[in-house]
Order: structure tokens, then C-alpha cells, then sequence
């Protein structure tokens, strides 16, 4: 029982009113910056031929635990089965699976892919999808991380070719582009590209999770810190020994823009011609789609990806005024398998919306479209709305506030609430005898 007065819930302790630990609450003018962002998101994303879809928030326990998700399963939140009593309880106690049947979708990907099995019939031969909905996942909430966040995925299903990666890169950077985020590139790779690096290198099969694990630190520890990571994981002394005489190789500075000579000269001998040709088709795409003679493409022969469903082409939204990535993806063309008994081609790109939008400055609004209506309390009701009424029809955002004892702090926090302007009105006003000023 709550005891309202006393805000003390049935144990005596008194009631928090903060949100749960790494999730948040949005004021008004958050929320609306929120908003505005995901809204040119999905504008620019349609512009390209994709279509909005909805999935439901949980998914039944044993797909989001079918090893398809990664390191992610473990981050899931579970929901216990309904009617389950404390004998119950205690007896599945050390089975999860006995105590959930439903979880909390930690991404997109396998909601997507669930969603193209269940109405495969009812799509298009290659089917766009555009994702943009909350994820839940339990981390360690700190800065830039949370249990719950949103994420903007774009998808392509059904299209083996490299026009699907090159229509994902196009359209996100074209998105960045609109958000004012210009100079953005992506980093690309491809897992086929990484697995041959590692045969070369002379890696055995079951070591090469671990050690990509550690290549991937390479950004962060450096070619001397991998080196000795990979050598106290004990992976195969030779294949570490070629792999450091490959990163300390002689290099010369010539400078070659994204192409095959480009992946060419980062790789050892051996790699495959045909993933090369794929990853220069891409940029070739890409740079026709931009209008440029060079694509904002770079490629990264240790770009891993953690995510272990990755089957091909792997790439990542990097901008020169941060030092983190901005999104990534990747093909993924067994997942949807899994549902079906039959592989169907995937690739798809996730904006990191979180960051994203922290980068990104408010934009400019119309004034004259926001306002702030101030009234006396003896001004009729219907005068203030057939006023109100008539700046809605206009296309305005309009809110009547009584004139109150302290106007500043009315319209400073009109102003946090995103309104531009504001007005004064007696009995009889029209938005013709209206005085709109700026609230700046």
C-alpha cells in the first residue's frame, strides 16, 4: 500500500522519484530535439526507398537467447512467466529459460529478421526497412551508455549484390548530411577479408574469436599492446610472429584514395580478388551516388565488429570532431536463416542515435510559428480560443498562458520549451491586431 501523504511506500521507505538507473527522463524541449533529428532521419531514409516497420517491444525468450545475438543475449532483461509461484521459482532458479519465456528486445536485427519470416509472403522481392524504436539492455550504466536507447536502423533484405551495402552507405551519409553533420565517412571491411588475413597469418580455427577479439583493441592499445594481449592469450606463436612482422612491416607515405590499390597495399598476399573487387564495386557506387570523384569511404583491414553473426561487409559512421564511432553495420546473410531452414541475404546500418544527437545544435526555427499567447484572467475564454484556433489553422504552435506575477520566468521557460515568440492579448484579439515578438 502507498500512503500518498507520507510518499512512503508499505516497508516505511520513502518512494524515488528518479528513473531506474541508466535510463532517463526527456523535458519537453529534449523530447522535441529528439524529435526534430529522428524526424529528418527517417524523411532522408524514405527519400531513399525504405519503409517504416514496428515491432513489438519483446520477443519470446528462446530467440533472443538462439546465440544470433552476440555478446548482447547476455545483457538481455528476461520477463518472468506469469503464475510462476515461490516453489516454482526455486526450482528453476538455476535455469533462466525455465523462469522466462519473454525478453526485452536488445537490438533490431532480430526483431527484423523474425518480422521477414513471419511476413515474408506479404513483402517485396528485396525489402528496405527502416527501424527507429527504444532497446533495452543491461549495462553498466555510465557516460554515453544506457539500459535504454535508442536505435535507427535501415535494412535491405533479399539482395545479394553489393548495391545493398552501397544504397546503406548513400543513404545514411545522405541522413548525417541533412542532420548538418557534413565531412562523415565510413570505415569499411569485410569478415571474409579478416578470416583470410588470419589463415595467412597461420591463426588455427578455434583461437581466431579471441583473437579478433584483440585486434580490435588496436585503435586503443596500439600494435605493441596487441601484440603482447595476443601472446599472453597464448594463440599460436608463429601466426603472432608473422602477424606483428605484418603490422611493423616498411610502408612507404604515397597516398592512394580508397580503391584497389588502396585495400591492396593495406593486406598481406593471399587475400581473395573477389571480396577486393566487391569492396571497390562499393566505393565506385558510392562515389556515383555522392557526386564526387573519391568516396568518403576508408578502408580498415582490422575493423572487426564484435557482433559474431557478421557474415561479409562490415563498416562503421566515423566524423573528424569525434573520436568514437557514430554507427556501423554489417551483411548478415545467415540470420534470417535460422527462422526460415534457408538463407536469405542481409546487410544492414544502425545510426547511434544517442551520440548522434548530442553532436548535433539546435536548428534554426520560425518565430512566427511558435508562440506564447499572455493573457489577463478577464479575457473571455472564447476570444483566447478562436484566436488560439485561428494561428493553429495557420500551421502555428500556440499555447495560452495567464499573465502571472513574474512573466520573465514565463518565458524563459516558454523559451526551454522550444517556443520562439510570444504575444500579449486583451478581450477581442485577432491575429491580425497581434503583437508577436521574439522571446531571444
Amino acid at each position: 500500500m502507498i500512503t500518498v501523504g507520507r510518499r512512503a511506500w508499505k516497508n516505511g521507505a520513502v518512494a524515488s522519484v528518479n528513473p531506474p538507473r541508466g535510463m532517463r527522463d526527456f523535458l519537453p524541449a529534449d523530447k522535441a530535439r529528439r524529435e526534430r533529428v529522428l524526424s529528418v532521419i527517417r524523411e532522408r531514409y524514405r527519400a531513399h526507398g525504405f519503409d517504416e516497420i514496428e515491432t513489438p517491444v519483446m520477443e519470446d525468450y528462446d530467440r533472443l537467447h538462439a546465440g544470433i545475438g552476440g555478446d548482447n543475449e547476455k545483457l538481455a532483461y528476461n520477463v518472468l512467466k506469469r503464475g510462476l509461484d515461490a516453489d516454482a521459482i526455486a526450482a528453476a532458479a538455476a535455469d533462466p529459460a525455465a523462469l522466462a519465456d519473454l525478453g526485452l528486445r536488445y537490438d533490431l536485427t532480430v526483431p527484423l529478421a523474425r518480422f521477414y519470416a513471419s511476413h515474408r509472403t506479404e513483402l517485396p522481392g528485396v525489402f528496405r526497412a527502416i527501424q527507429a524504436a527504444p532497446v533495452w539492455r543491461a549495462e553498466r550504466p555510465q557516460k554515453g551508455r544506457y539500459r535504454q536507447f535508442v536505435q535507427c536502423d535501415i535494412d535491405v533484405i533479399g539482395d545479394a549484390t553489393t548495391r545493398a551495402e552501397a544504397e546503406l552507405i548513400t543513404a545514411t551519409l545522405d541522413a548525417v548530411d541533412a542532420l548538418g553533420l557534413e565531412g562523415a565517412t565510413v570505415r569499411i571491411n569485410d569478415r571474409r577479408v579478416l578470416d583470410a588475413m588470419l589463415d595467412v597469418f597461420g591463426f588455427v580455427a578455434d583461437e581466431r574469436p579471441g583473437v579478433l577479439i584483440t585486434i580490435d583493441k588496436l585503435d586503443k592499445i596500439g600494435p605493441t599492446g596487441v601484440v603482447a594481449e595476443l601472446r599472453d592469450r597464448g594463440a599460436t606463436s608463429s601466426a603472432v610472429d608473422a602477424f606483428e612482422a605484418f603490422l611493423t612491416r616498411p610502408r612507404t607515405m604515397e597516398y592512394h584514395p580508397y580503391g584497389e590499390r588502396q585495400i591492396r597495399a593495406a593486406l598481406p598476399e593471399g587475400a581473395p580478388d573477389a571480396v577486393i573487387a566487391d569492396l571497390v564495386a562499393i566505393g565506385s557506387a558510392v562515389a556515383a551516388a555522392r557526386g564526387a570523384g573519391e568516396p568518403p569511404l576508408v578502408f580498415d583491414p582490422f575493423l572487426v565488429r564484435g557482433m559474431g553473426y557478421y557474415t561479409g561487409t562490415i563498416f562503421e559512421l566515423a566524423h573528424p570532431s569525434v573520436d568514437y564511432s557514430l554507427g556501423g553495420g554489417g551483411r548478415y546473410d545467415g540470420m534470417i536463416g535460422r527462422f526460415l531452414g534457408s538463407d536469405v541475404p542481409a546487410v544492414g546500418f544502425s545510426i547511434g542515435f544517442e551520440r548522434l544527437v548530442d553532436l548535433l545544435e539546435d536548428p534554426e526555427t520560425d518565430a512566427a510559428a511558435s508562440v506564447v499567447i499572455v493573457h489577463d484572467a478577464d479575457v473571455p475564454l472564447a476570444d483566447l480560443l478562436a484566436l488560439k484556433a485561428q494561428l493553429v489553422a495557420d500551421g502555428g504552435r500556440v499555447r495560452l498562458e495567464r499573465r502571472p506575477k513574474n512573466l520573465k520566468a514565463l518565458l524563459e521557460r516558454s523559451a526551454a520549451d522550444g517556443f520562439t515568440s510570444f504575444a500579449t492579448a486583451a478581450a477581442g484579439a485577432t491575429r491580425e491586431t497581434l503583437q508577436v515578438k521574439p522571446l531571444a
